[in-house]
């Protein structure tokens, strides 16, 4: 047996276990979109109605605006803070170990808990963050405008998930040899240009897996963004993820079921021209 073909057997019990998990599952919403269903025992076929209907409509386009918009935020604010993060950690002891200790306990607080956390930090009778706001008599109204929701989304979405991208930043930065710094000292190499040829490229496989999960997850959001403001003000904070589980709630199951397969369809779009440009760009540096 050829090593390729050993190299397939390895990895077949995982794709089985996609394919259990995800793949036909996909495949049965997929055919569940061409029905307008009423029950499992009552559904009519409506062919690529639902498609269309979701397609052509101006409220789908401003949604994924919307989400692509508050992606391209959260990215934009949690890559450099986290590598901020990453970079003034020390290289060990137990300040390290600290420090990594306290960015994951964000990670695994559970996603339904987040909003009320960041509600009740809010709340100007009860919460520190809201007390403050309100000592120092800053104006913020999260209910009714626009601005200060999306800069609570942005602040809670940080706070949730920046201790992902340090994590993976420190992993990157301690497989980076000694020898490195040491030439780098000797050629008194200033710290921009450390970091800058001989850090960033060994921290782009890294990078490029936390722009990933970052990117999937943060264009998915529904449970924080439900929680804080239910998709307002004026639909302001109006998701993909909140317009699919509207369809759910209102047991609209052909729509949803079409609407999903158009979500699923963008986000595996968007990582695979991710996934090609940063192929790309390392092609191009080797």
């Amino acid at each position: 047996m050829t090593s390729d073909a050993r190299a397939w057997l390895y990895i077949a019990p995982a794709a089985v276990l996609l394919l259990l998990v995800g793949g036909i599952p996909l495949a049965i919403n997929a055919y569940h979109s061409f029905f307008d269903i009423f029950s499992l025992e009552n559904k009519f076929w409506v062919g690529g109605e639902w498609y269309v209907s979701i397609l052509t409509s101006e409220r789908f386009y401003d949604s994924l605006m919307r989400s692509l918009l508050f992606s391209t935020v959260v990215i934009c604010v949690q890559f450099p803070l986290g590598l901020l993060i990453a970079l003034s950690l020390p290289r060990g002891g137990w300040v390290r170990s600290l420090g990594l200790i306290l960015l994951a306990v964000p990670l695994v607080v559970p996603w339904n808990m987040i909003p009320a956390i960041w509600l009740s930090l809010i709340n100007p009778e009860t919460g520190a963050i809201g007390q403050l706001i309100t000592a120092f008599d800053i104006p913020f109204d999260y209910k009714f405008n626009p601005v200060h929701t999306w800069l609570l989304l942005v602040v809670m979405d940080t706070w949730h998930w920046v201790g992902l991208v340090a994590i993976l930043a420190c992993s990157g930065l301690a497989g980076i040899a000694p020898a490195y710094y040491q030439a780098a000292a000797i050629d008194r190499a200033s710290r921009w240009q450390v970091f800058r040829f001989i850090e960033l490229p060994k921290l782009t496989g890294a990078l490029t897996m936390a722009l990933l999960l970052r990117f999937m997850d943060s264009f998915m959001i529904y449970t924080e963004a439900f929680g804080i403001n239910a998709g307002g003000p004026s639909g302001a904070t109006t998701f993909l993820s909140l317009d699919l589980g509207e369809e759910i709630k209102a047991f609209n199951y052909g729509p949803a079921a079409a609407r999903s397969v158009i979500y699923f369809a963008i986000t595996l779009l968007i990582v695979h021209a991710f996934w090609r440009l940063l192929s790309a760009r390392r092609e191009d540096a080797g």
